[in-house]
């Protein structure tokens, strides 16, 4: 766990930094002749950096601090080399080119990367990424605060510091979900040292107790994450009033100088859900504004992703080739985080003091180190780490799949009797379309009855969706139907339903979906694709039903096989997975749906299936256009 306290230099440490800055002692490490990104300034700084243990000592000019000649890159001061002012010294040439700190992730469900933080350490870190501001809300709702912690936890050299899932369950008049955790122990984890903010929070929940969270929060000293969701005008201004300060949802340049207006930090969203990163430096003249009010995250983001088109150095690399300059990229992966978060006093700037977490970068454009060193030591070359995952995971985070011995299809069933009273015809239905990721506008659907049973529509890609409770074994399932899926056959199915974690199933038929929870059963959690009777893909994720213990290679790979069959299906989405995941969050407009029901995202209440009744857009119109 990333105690901030224990980042600090010590007091022994701080006598040393002082006396090799002062040149009375010699470093540890000089990484030279490379342009070290300013701490304070926007410039490029001709700089030798001076590491004494974990901690930068100074900033140098080019060559201040004479070595005496040696092999290896490793000079001798002193007479001797065991002597109390004359050690080994390790040197590493950045000649040609930059030095910057390694890049901070301002929100991030670690969850949803598909791997235990030891494995996306071994990931992560290797590309630039060192430190990780999480919000384990997925591990809150199947473990408790004992999850919670078990994510804040690793061996590796990846920094993880603390967001707080707000409220476990989300909403409990929504939904049952998994573990419930006490109001006093979320609000007892914001004075904890590990924790820089509040995670985000129902934009639409009013009450007393969401209320106090805020102040408590505030009271701290810490951050509070917004989820903003497309909102507008008094939705937004009413959200931001409770001291929400950052907001990672803004998909376009409108709605970042909306919020940056009115005192916000933008998280620029890189995830598989959508890459918020196009829209939004698309227009640099329009953002110049907003600027220096960005910084990255990645939000949720596979371990196929991850592993292709990278982490935070993904942000980096777009933004520089929408013509952002250099140096106010790197800053919004580094300084500028770290200073809004609070963390500018211990990692995110090369300055006296703070952490030696260092990247050498031979191409700006590029953004791919070829030294990443963390804690004054070198644990990365080349895009490959150099340490091992050593992380135990305990028991309990296994075998949390709860389900009822047997399934009957029948648990999928909408019965159009009650309304007309029609067996067979058709009906309207209130149903969801997917657009821009995990964003969901409500549509009347005509659908054919058959039996008294509705039916999807795969002609008109109006499938049946459901949520089924997989924490308490009674299998309590709610039901909607979406359109976006595409599938022409067959159903996939995950444990990973935003945000309670347990099971969405979206298929053309109920023997499908069936097929498909049972295959979920007998992994234990994960993702899979079946159709006639067959499994097509299949990703385990054992560790909760949301992660994976094996090197990320071998669940990137899965991931990827698991793509090709569901698109094979006809699935048009590139991640369907994931996306899947996100089609029951009722925080996001229009609508939601929980193991107990189809809900109104913006009144916070339940809904029928089957029409008639309204169902507000909530201004979603613009959005599509």
């Amino acid at each position: 766990m990333t105690d901030k306290t224990d980042l600090y230099p010590t007091v022994a440490e701080l006598g040393r930094l002082r006396a090799v800055a002062a040149g009375r002692e010699k470093p540890d490490l000089i990484v030279r002749g490379g342009l070290v990104q300013s701490p304070g300034t926007e410039e490029w700084l001709e700089r030798d950096v001076l590491v004494a243990g974990r901690h930068i000592a100074a900033l140098t000019p080019w060559g201040h601090v004479a070595a005496t000649p040696g092999t290896g890159g490793i000079v001798i001061y002193g007479a001797e080399a065991d002597d109390a002012h004359g050690h080994a010294i390790e040197e590493i040439d950045a000649s040609g080119c930059h030095v910057v700190p390694t890049f901070i992730d301002a929100h991030l469900h670690i969850e949803y990367t598909n791997l235990t933080p030891g494995e996306l350490g071994r990931l992560s870190v290797a590309r630039g990424t060192g430190t990780v501001l999480t919000d384990p809300n997925g591990a809150a709702n199947v473990w408790g605060a004992r999850g919670m912690d078990a994510l804040l936890s690793t061996t590796t050299p990846l920094h993880i510091f603390q967001q707080v899932s707000p409220k476990t369950p989300g909403s409990p008049h929504l939904e049952r979900g998994g573990a419930v955790i006490p109001e006093e122990v979320v609000r007892g984890r914001l004075w904890h040292d590990v924790t820089t903010n509040l995670g985000e929070g129902n934009p639409f929940d009013y009450g007393s107790e969401s209320t106090g969270r805020f102040r408590e929060a505030l009271v701290a000293g810490r951050r509070i994450t917004g989820h903003t969701a497309a909102q507008t005008n008094e939705s937004l201004w009413g959200y931001l009033a409770a001291g929400v300060g950052d907001d990672h949802n803004s998909a376009t340049i409108d709605e970042v100088l909306e919020r940056v207006r009115l005192g916000a930090m933008i998280t620029v969203m890189g995830a598989s859900l959508t890459d918020n990163t196009v829209p939004i430096f698309s227009d640099l003249e329009k953002v110049a504004p907003a600027l220096r009010s960005l910084c990255f995250c990645a939000d949720d983001k596979h371990a196929l992703d991850l592993s292709t088109e990278g982490h935070i150095d993904h942000h980096v690399r777009q933004a520089i080739r929408f013509g952002v300059d250099p140096q106010l990229a790197y800053r919004m992966a580094t300084t500028q985080p770290a200073s809004y978060y609070r963390l500018d006093q211990i990692l995110g700037l090369i300055a006296p003091s703070r952490l030696a977490d260092l990247q050498i970068i031979p191409d700006l454009a590029e953004v791919r180190p070829s030294v990443v060193i963390v804690g004054g030591r070198v644990v990365a070359r080349d895009g490959e780490a150099l340490f091992a995952n050593t992380d135990e995971l305990p028991d309990w985070m296994s075998d949390t799949v709860r389900l009822p011995e047997t399934l009957d299809p029948a648990m999928f069933e909408v019965r159009a009797a009650g309304t007309d009273g029609a067996e067979s015809g058709r009906v309207r239905v209130r149903a969801m379309e997917l657009y821009k990721g995990y964003f969901k506008q409500a549509f009347e659907a005509e659908l054919d009855v058959v039996d008294g049973l509705v039916q999807g529509d795969t002609t008109a890609d109006v499938l049946k969706i459901a949520i089924v409770d997989r924490h308490h074994g009674d299998g309590l399932t709610g039901i909607a139907f979406v359109k976006g899926f595409g599938l022409s056959r067959g159903a996939i199915a995950i444990t990973m339903n935003c945000p309670n974690m347990n099971i969405a199933v979206v298929g053309v038929d109920d023997a499908e979906m069936v097929h498909a929870v049972e295959e979920l059963r007998s992994m234990q959690g994960g993702f899979v694709t079946v159709a006639g009777g067959e499994v097509l893909g299949r990703v385990p994720l054992p560790v909760g039903g949301m992660m994976s213990a094996a090197p990320f290679e071998e669940t990137a790979d899965a991931l990827r096989r698991g793509h090709e069959a569901t698109h094979a299906l006809g699935c048009p989405i590139p991640s369907p997975y994931i996306i899947l995941s996100f089609v029951g969050l009722y925080v996001v407009p229009d609508l939601g749906v929980t193991e107990l029901g189809l809900i109104d995202a913006t009144t916070q209440s339940f809904v029928d299936v089957l029409l008639p009744g309204p169902v507000d857009r909530c201004g979603h119109d613009e959005e599509r256009s």
